[in-house]
């Protein structure tokens, strides 16, 4: 998911306590579990839905079939808020069971004590006047000119499925869905996976039939009903649909158009094909976000794509459909188990807006870009005196996930340059290779990032995880030199002097190097900067006119001051 940055985030870019307190294993365990339990395995939704568009209803029959992970289970337990249940009943033989509502659950008392060797199925009906999950959105005419049709989307991330179906709503668990969504004759439907029918109905309407063979997390479960055009392209056998308004076809075609060339960069560069059936991109209005990366079925607000054909801005809508098609791996494929890992999606997708930059025009417009999002996670930090780290501690906050989007996103990206950076480019593709094979359509978790970094390097990584994942802040630099004419040695001292606080290391370790002009000669030499505060020591020719410190710029996210 990316925030509406085209028109605000963007003007953000410009304008915009100790260290290894204690060993490894006392470090893992300090950090809290955001997993959450579960007492069965949910194998497949079927989700119906029809509305009631005066009142804003959504009428919903869902079928859920799970199977328990421990025996004698005899009690299901499901996330629905503000919905109002008619019946539940076991399938197939239609046995009606007791339920109560509590708290945003929906509690099943089952026919009997089952088995994880069983698999059930229960079929809800119900109905409900979300508040959040779905959205309806009024048609909007200017001067007699439709803009855009009435619509109806849903938008998952990272709680609000349980607003319109009954489910295990949340990024650890996914299943298989089938969709049957129910709109008006003449509009159009999106939604995820293969549409495998469409039926006209007595009353005139007409049931879209979307199968989704891939195991999803509910967030990523959506549709889009509204009048569209549809323009098609390809990269390879995967359809590419891009939805726009009609009248806005070349529109889409100038914001979509590098889509195919985006998917093969991400294909090149992670080993690893798109995964899914088709990729749709379809604009909605009134979007809360810039766009979602709902799976095989992105949404994107209709303001962000518009902005297109400003010249200023449509640099940042290549990077919105960059960043949501890099969800196809980083999200979609693998998913963070829980919302404390959120970096682990939307981290991932923030870097390969820059990769793709980087493939396509070279490293200094990756640079540029990466150094942009450095930019805006420091202003960020001062601006905000709520802080957290990449994992982030404050995750059973899950309406404040999005609070401090710098750091899970700008952060997030900059910190994986800086990863790539330390143990070099085949390594580090040859790891997210090895991360997305082995965990492909599963969850992970920063520890499997790591696991896959360590092998294809052979480094242990545990204190560049420690300081720029579980830490937060970023190292702030005052470096101070002394010549002495006698001896011709330079001392530099590089003093840390980021505040000091529980979260933030008191001192970064930072290898790079420093580079001494002297005269028309360049020396260069390694530094690793380990301390508060340390002193090193140069042998040079002549006292140097410039002294510039990680000339490679491999720490990216850094504040320098030079003290003379």
């Amino acid at each position: 998911m990316v925030l509406n940055r085209v028109l605000s985030g963007f003007c953000l870019s410009l304008t915009l306590l100790l260290w290894f307190s204690g060993s490894a294993a006392a470090q893992e365990t300090s950090r809290r579990n955001f997993n959450r339990p579960q007492t069965y395995d949910v194998e497949h939704y079927d989700l119906r839905v029809s509305f009631d568009r005066k009142t804003r209803k959504v009428i919903g029959d869902t079928t859920i079939r799970f199977r328990p992970l421990k025996p004698n289970f005899s009690t299901a337990e499901f996330d629905a808020v503000g919905i109002s249940f008619t019946s539940v009943a076991l399938e197939p033989s239609g046995k009606r069971l007791k339920f109560r509502s509590d708290s945003g659950k929906i509690v099943v008392t089952l026919d009997r004590a089952h088995s994880p060797s069983d698999s059930i199925t229960i079929r809800f009906k119900h109905s409900a006047i979300p508040k959040k999950g779905v959205y309806f959105v009024d048609e909007e005419v200017v001067d007699g000119k439709q803009i855009h049709s009435a619509q109806i989307w849903t938008q998952g991330e990272a709680d609000e499925a349980r607003h319109w179906f009954p489910s295990f709503d949340f990024p650890s668990d996914k299943a298989t869905f089938d969709e049957f969504i129910t709109a008006n004759d003449g509009e159009t439907v999106i939604g995820n996976g293969e549409l495998i029918e469409q039926v006209k109905n007595p009353d005139g309407t007409v049931t879209h039939h979307f199968r989704l063979n891939i195991p999803t997390p509910t967030y990523l479960v959506s549709f889009v009903i509204g009048k569209y055009v549809r323009l098609d392209d390809s990269h390879g056998d995967i359809p590419l649909g891009f939805y726009i308004y009609p009248g806005g076809e070349a529109v889409a075609r100038k914001a979509f158009a590098k889509t195919k060339d985006m998917m093969k960069v991400y294909e090149d560069v992670t080993g690893v094909k798109f995964s899914f059936n088709k990729y749709d991109q379809t604009v909605v209005a009134g979007f809360t976000f810039g766009g979602m990366e709902n799976i095989t079925a992105t949404t994107m607000a209709d303001t962000e794509i518009f902005a297109v054909n400003n010249a200023l801005f449509a640099p940042g809508v290549e990077d919105l459909v960059s960043h949501e098609l890099a969800h196809s791996w980083f999200g979609d494929l693998v998913t963070c188990r829980n919302w404390a890992e959120l970096w682990l999606n939307e981290g991932f997708a923030t870097f390969m807006e820059a990769v793709f930059r980087e493939k396509t025009y070279g490293r200094e417009n990756y640079l540029i870009k990466l150094q942009r999002d450095v930019d805006i996670f420091v202003t960020d930090e001062a601006l905000n005196k709520k802080r957290n780290a990449l994992f982030n501690q404050n995750a059973d906050d899950v309406p404040g996930l999005f609070d401090r989007p710098a750091t899970i996103y700008s952060k997030g990206g900059v910190v994986l340059y800086m990863l790539r950076e330390e143990i070099g480019d085949e390594a580090f593709w040859k790891a997210i290779n090895a991360y997305l094979t082995k965990h492909k359509f599963s969850s992970v978790e920063t520890t499997d990032l790591k696991a896959a970094m360590e092998e294809a390097s052979g480094k242990d990584l545990g204190w560049f995880f420690d300081q720029w994942v579980y830490k937060a802040g970023y190292p702030k630099l005052e470096v101070k030199n002394v010549w002495n004419g006698a001896s011709k040695t330079l001392k530099v001292t590089v003093s840390q002097v980021q505040k000091l606080d529980a979260i933030t290391p008191a001192a970064f370790r930072m290898p790079m190097n420093i580079a001494f002009t002297t005269g028309l000669d360049t020396q260069t030499e390694k530094l690793l900067v380990t301390k508060r505060s340390e002193t090193f020591e140069y042998k040079l020719s002549q006292n140097p006119s410039e002294i510039n410190l990680d000339t490679e710029r491999k720490i990216l996210l850094k504040t320098v001051k030079m003290l003379y």
